[in-house]
């Protein structure tokens, strides 16, 4: 995880901003120590619509392929 200082959040706090928008988790530090992370915010869930409309997208699938490409891929036995 990397870190930022308290000056470099205040001299550059759009630019650090932008990175945990980005997706990286920031501790802040002062005086060599840690006293905050940043983080991005949980994105939010997908409505029961959307997810519907994509379920009735997805391919269909042969449930006797899908085994056996299961039993390839893992030990049988498990």
């Amino acid at each position: 995880m990397d870190t930022v200082t308290v000056r470099q959040l205040r001299n550059q706090g759009g630019q650090v901003l932008q990175r945990v928008a980005e997706g990286e988790t920031l501790v802040v530090t002062m005086d060599g120590e840690p006293i905050a992370e940043l983080r991005p915010v949980p994105g939010r869930g997908v409505s029961a619509e959307t997810l519907l409309k994509r379920w009735r997208h997805l391919p269909a699938i042969e449930p006797t392929q899908l085994r056996a490409d299961i039993d390839n891929a893992l030990d049988p036995s498990l």
